[in-house]
Protein backbone atom coordinates (compact mmCIF):
# COMPACT_ATOMS: atom_id res chain seq x y z
CA UNK A 1 0.00 0.00 0.00
CA UNK A 2 1.35 3.37 -0.69
CA UNK A 3 0.10 6.90 0.58
CA UNK A 4 1.68 9.50 0.26
CA UNK A 5 1.30 12.36 2.86
CA UNK A 6 3.69 14.51 5.20
CA UNK A 7 4.77 11.38 7.51
CA UNK A 8 6.22 9.08 4.71
CA UNK A 9 7.37 11.63 2.06
CA UNK A 10 10.87 13.40 2.68
CA UNK A 11 11.22 14.47 -0.63
CA UNK A 12 8.01 16.20 -1.54
CA UNK A 13 10.10 19.25 -3.08
CA UNK A 14 11.12 16.35 -5.38
CA UNK A 15 7.81 15.26 -6.10
CA UNK A 16 5.94 15.41 -9.87
CA UNK A 17 2.46 14.19 -10.99
CA UNK A 18 4.83 11.53 -13.08
CA UNK A 19 6.56 10.46 -10.25
CA UNK A 20 3.62 10.09 -7.91
CA UNK A 21 1.11 7.97 -10.44
CA UNK A 22 4.40 5.74 -10.99
CA UNK A 23 5.09 4.70 -7.55
CA UNK A 24 1.48 3.82 -7.66
CA UNK A 25 1.15 1.42 -10.85
CA UNK A 26 0.57 -1.79 -10.04
CA UNK A 27 -0.81 -4.98 -11.76
CA UNK A 28 -4.73 -5.15 -11.88
CA UNK A 29 -5.46 -8.02 -9.71
CA UNK A 30 -6.81 -11.04 -11.16
CA UNK A 31 -9.57 -11.87 -8.40
CA UNK A 32 -11.81 -8.87 -7.57
CA UNK A 33 -14.28 -10.73 -5.75
CA UNK A 34 -13.03 -10.20 -2.56
CA UNK A 35 -12.64 -6.23 -3.56
CA UNK A 36 -13.66 -4.06 -0.51
CA UNK A 37 -15.76 -0.87 -0.38
CA UNK A 38 -17.45 1.30 1.56
CA UNK A 39 -20.95 2.64 1.23
CA UNK A 40 -22.65 6.09 2.03
CA UNK A 41 -26.29 6.10 1.76
CA UNK A 42 -27.75 9.54 1.96
CA UNK A 43 -31.15 10.82 2.26
CA UNK A 44 -32.46 12.08 -0.98
CA UNK A 45 -36.04 13.61 0.26
CA UNK A 46 -33.62 15.93 2.13
CA UNK A 47 -32.47 19.03 0.64
CA UNK A 48 -28.93 19.24 0.74
CA UNK A 49 -26.38 21.42 -1.58
CA UNK A 50 -23.55 19.04 -3.05
CA UNK A 51 -21.59 20.22 -0.17
CA UNK A 52 -23.62 19.36 2.55
CA UNK A 53 -24.32 15.95 1.06
CA UNK A 54 -20.78 15.47 0.81
CA UNK A 55 -19.70 16.34 4.35
CA UNK A 56 -22.33 13.59 5.36
CA UNK A 57 -21.15 10.68 2.70
CA UNK A 58 -18.07 11.26 4.24
CA UNK A 59 -19.25 11.06 8.14
CA UNK A 60 -20.89 7.69 6.73
CA UNK A 61 -17.83 6.60 5.63
CA UNK A 62 -15.49 7.69 8.20
CA UNK A 63 -17.76 6.79 11.37
CA UNK A 64 -18.56 2.73 9.24
CA UNK A 65 -14.70 2.61 9.11
CA UNK A 66 -14.45 3.65 12.93
CA UNK A 67 -17.00 0.86 13.56
CA UNK A 68 -14.90 -1.63 11.66
CA UNK A 69 -11.89 -0.93 13.22
CA UNK A 70 -13.46 -1.87 16.59
CA UNK A 71 -15.36 -4.97 15.12
CA UNK A 72 -12.56 -6.39 13.30
CA UNK A 73 -9.15 -4.82 12.36
CA UNK A 74 -7.93 -7.20 10.02
CA UNK A 75 -10.86 -6.11 7.75
CA UNK A 76 -9.90 -2.50 8.07
CA UNK A 77 -6.04 -3.29 6.83
CA UNK A 78 -7.34 -5.64 3.89
CA UNK A 79 -9.30 -2.25 3.01
CA UNK A 80 -6.51 -0.02 3.05
CA UNK A 81 -4.45 -2.40 1.26
CA UNK A 82 -4.92 -1.38 -2.57
CA UNK A 83 -4.85 -4.19 -4.20
CA UNK A 84 -7.79 -5.67 -2.00
CA UNK A 85 -9.92 -2.17 -1.26
CA UNK A 86 -10.30 1.12 -1.10
CA UNK A 87 -13.20 1.57 -3.47
CA UNK A 88 -15.76 3.94 -2.47
CA UNK A 89 -19.73 4.27 -3.46
CA UNK A 90 -22.07 7.08 -2.75
CA UNK A 91 -25.62 6.08 -3.06
CA UNK A 92 -29.37 7.32 -2.18
CA UNK A 93 -32.52 6.20 -0.29
CA UNK A 94 -35.73 7.46 -0.76
CA UNK A 95 -36.24 8.28 3.21
CA UNK A 96 -35.51 7.49 6.74
CA UNK A 97 -37.24 4.49 6.69
CA UNK A 98 -35.38 3.13 3.94
CA UNK A 99 -32.06 4.29 6.13
CA UNK A 100 -33.24 2.38 9.51
CA UNK A 101 -34.62 -0.57 7.43
CA UNK A 102 -30.93 -1.10 5.71
CA UNK A 103 -29.23 -0.40 9.12
CA UNK A 104 -30.77 -3.23 10.83
CA UNK A 105 -30.04 -5.30 8.33
CA UNK A 106 -26.78 -4.85 8.22
CA UNK A 107 -26.51 -5.22 12.41
CA UNK A 108 -28.21 -8.86 11.82
CA UNK A 109 -25.37 -9.43 8.77
CA UNK A 110 -22.85 -8.32 11.07
CA UNK A 111 -21.33 -5.85 8.64
CA UNK A 112 -19.67 -2.75 10.18
CA UNK A 113 -22.36 0.21 10.10
CA UNK A 114 -23.12 3.98 11.30
CA UNK A 115 -25.90 5.81 10.70
CA UNK A 116 -25.02 9.76 10.46
CA UNK A 117 -27.61 12.30 12.93
CA UNK A 118 -26.84 16.38 12.20
CA UNK A 119 -27.31 18.43 14.53
CA UNK A 120 -26.94 22.52 15.48
CA UNK A 121 -26.69 23.25 11.35
CA UNK A 122 -29.06 25.59 10.04
CA UNK A 123 -30.09 24.87 6.27
CA UNK A 124 -33.84 25.80 5.98
CA UNK A 125 -36.08 23.83 4.90
CA UNK A 126 -34.80 20.53 6.56
CA UNK A 127 -32.19 21.34 8.96
CA UNK A 128 -33.00 23.70 12.09
CA UNK A 129 -30.54 22.83 14.48
CA UNK A 130 -32.49 19.80 15.57
CA UNK A 131 -31.22 16.15 15.14
CA UNK A 132 -31.89 14.61 11.65
CA UNK A 133 -30.86 11.21 10.32
CA UNK A 134 -28.51 12.24 7.13
CA UNK A 135 -26.99 9.07 6.30
CA UNK A 136 -25.65 5.08 6.41
CA UNK A 137 -22.13 4.42 6.03
CA UNK A 138 -21.77 0.58 5.44
CA UNK A 139 -18.29 -1.10 5.31
CA UNK A 140 -15.76 -2.32 4.37
CA UNK A 141 -17.41 -5.19 3.04
CA UNK A 142 -17.36 -7.02 -0.54
CA UNK A 143 -20.03 -6.58 -3.04
CA UNK A 144 -21.52 -9.68 -2.49
CA UNK A 145 -21.86 -9.71 1.89
CA UNK A 146 -24.18 -6.14 1.06
CA UNK A 147 -25.74 -6.98 -1.77
CA UNK A 148 -28.66 -7.88 -0.22
CA UNK A 149 -29.28 -4.24 1.42
CA UNK A 150 -27.28 -1.97 -1.08
CA UNK A 151 -29.23 -3.08 -4.26
CA UNK A 152 -32.13 -1.10 -2.91
CA UNK A 153 -30.24 2.08 -3.36
CA UNK A 154 -28.86 3.60 -7.07
CA UNK A 155 -25.93 6.18 -6.67
CA UNK A 156 -25.91 9.66 -6.37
Amino acid sequence: MKRIGPKNDSASSELTAEKIIEAFKRPVPEEKSNHLYMYAVVRRDLEMPPGKLSAQAGHAYTDALMVALEQSPDVVNNYRDLDKGGSKVTLKSKNTNQLLTAYKKLIALNIPCALIVDQHHILPPHFDGSPVITALGIGPCTKEQCREVTKKFNCV
